[in-house]
């Protein structure tokens, strides 16, 4: 792998999180492209579809593209997670997520006690439930948690501990992961915030985040 993450010859696949379209990521990757990186941004549907349909979509989408470093926000890390899982093969450089729940997130489980709540999470809904997550791959992998709690999740009710009001920073904990950093941002912040871009990007080229300052 190239020493530089900026290098064009590595790109940046980029995977947005439920309930919004890829559209949402062009803050992200203009910031991204700005630091010297190219961005491709992978949509898909996920209320409409299972997880085992999004992996293979973005394993066909990742093979066209060839090797990449990966940043997937909220739903769309767990999309990154289970496509490098199911797909050992599968060419990666650095993996970033922002905001994703591995563990399960008890919003969502919440949210699925109402018949209303379980229509908006359609397909998704199994992929909240409790469980351990774990990286075994030999890339390097990052998590980024918000501490800021501004989001739907609080919104039905109080969460325990520190989160960014959708996901708890004990929700984005993986079992072998390389680095995580937490910073005061809200859920859907994450993909507009120049301090969250600037992390990634750092990530991305050196493989650690920068210290942030006291």
């Amino acid at each position: 792998m190239p020493k530089s993450g900026s290098d064009p010859d590595f790109p940046v696949i980029l995977a947005h999180g439920l309930w919004v379209p890829g559209v949402l990521m062009r803050p992200l990757a203009m910031r991204l492209e700005g630091a010297g990186f190219h961005c491709h941004t992978f949509s898909y549907l996920g209320t409409a579809r299972p997880m085992e349909s999004h992996t293979e979509r973005l394993a066909r989408f990742a093979r066209d593209i060839g090797p990449a470093h990966f940043v997937g926000h909220s739903m769309g890390g767990l999309v990154v997670l289970e496509a490098l899982r199911r797909f050992p093969d599968l060419a990666a450089g650095r993996v970033v997520l922002l905001g994703t729940s591995a563990c399960g997130n008890f919003a969502g489980r919440r949210l699925a006690r109402h018949a209303a709540g379980r229509w908006m999470l359609g397909a998704s809904a199994p992929l909240w439930r409790e469980r351990e997550a774990r990286w075994t791959r030999a890339e390097r992998l990052g998590v980024i948690a918000g501490t800021r709690p501004f989001g739907l999740g609080v919104l039905l009710g109080r969460l325990a501990g520190p989160s960014d009001g959708v996901v708890t920073v004990e929700e984005t904990a993986i079992e072998g992961m390389s680095e995580r950093i937490t910073l005061p941002v809200g859920h859907s912040q994450m993909v507009v915030s120049a301090r969250v871009a600037a992390q990634i990007a750092a990530f991305l080229t050196d493989g650690k985040f920068n210290a942030e300052p006291r």
